[in-house]
Formats: C-alpha cells, structure tokens, sequence
C-alpha cells in the first residue's frame, strides 16, 4: 500500500512540475505555487488562532495560481495525473474542488495529452474534458511536455 502510495505521490508532483514548467515556458503566464505545502510551512506558526475550517480550505487548496499577462487574470488550478481519462474520476475529484474553490480549474496531464476545464464546468451532466486550448500553450511545447511526462512516468 505505502509503495503505490509513493508512486502516486511522485506522478502528481511530476504533473505538477510539467504544468508549472510548460506554463513558464509559455511565456503569458506569471506561475505561484498556491498549494497546501506552499502555504502551510508559513502558516504553522500561527495555527494556535486559526480555525479549523480556515486549515481545512488551506489543506484543500488548489496548487497554483496562474496568472495571465495580457488581459491580467488570475486562476487557481489543481493539477493531476491520471494514466488515462476516467469521467467518473475527473467529475469527483472537480466537485470537490468546487465545493471549497468555486472559480477553480483542473489541469490534468495523461500520457495522451492535457486537459484543462473550469471545475463547474466538469461537474456538468454529459460533461466532456477539454484538451489544452493551443492559444494557452503551443502545439509544440504541449508535445514537448507529454513526450517529458512519458519519459519519466512509466504507466
């Protein structure tokens, strides 16, 4: 159990990696790491005075914010990886995204490609994962990272 634990964990954060890295590389987007272990280790010193729901939503939180250049807008992305598209899955996981952070979206690199959809959009019944608009990251820089996902995850 620990073990597919670990690999799980190691996947995400490589998902995380090409997202953060793919994004930058793109050139349109500020990229903040937004997440429970960026935010925590700076707020542990105070969690003496805060409430328990404040640490539940901080646990919650999705793991960037991406922020556009031209027109300036922020968004607040959860990133995944799944070995493949599975809609039962994708719809969970993005209601309870939305449950805590309304106005989120959800990355999610497959070997096949990424996805990239506003969580209320998700939820929806018949709803269909988008693949990454080239107007957000290029054709190429998008093959680039999935060929990089698929060196260093092996399904």
């Amino acid at each position: 159990m620990q073990k597919d634990f670990s690999k799980q964990l190691i996947k995400g954060k490589i998902a995380e990696l090409v997202f953060d890295q793919m994004f930058r590389e793109a050139g349109e987007y500020t990229v903040i790491p937004f997440g429970y272990e960026s935010v925590v280790p700076e707020l542990m010193q105070y969690t003496k005075g805060l409430d328990r729901s404040i640490l539940d939503n901080i646990r919650n939180a999705p793991d960037f914010a991406l922020v556009s250049h031209e027109p300036k807008e922020v968004s607040l992305v959860e990133v995944k990886y799944r070995s493949r598209v599975d809609m039962d899955d994708i719809q969970k996981n993005a209601q309870a995204i939305c449950d805590r952070w309304k106005l989120a979206w959800i990355f999610i690199a497959t070997p096949a490609g990424f996805y990239f959809d506003k969580c209320t959009d998700l939820i929806k019944t018949e709803a269909v994962p988008t693949k990454l608009s080239e107007d957000l990251v290029s054709k190429e820089l998008q093959e680039k990272y999935v060929v990089l996902l698929t060196e260093f995850i092996r399904q």
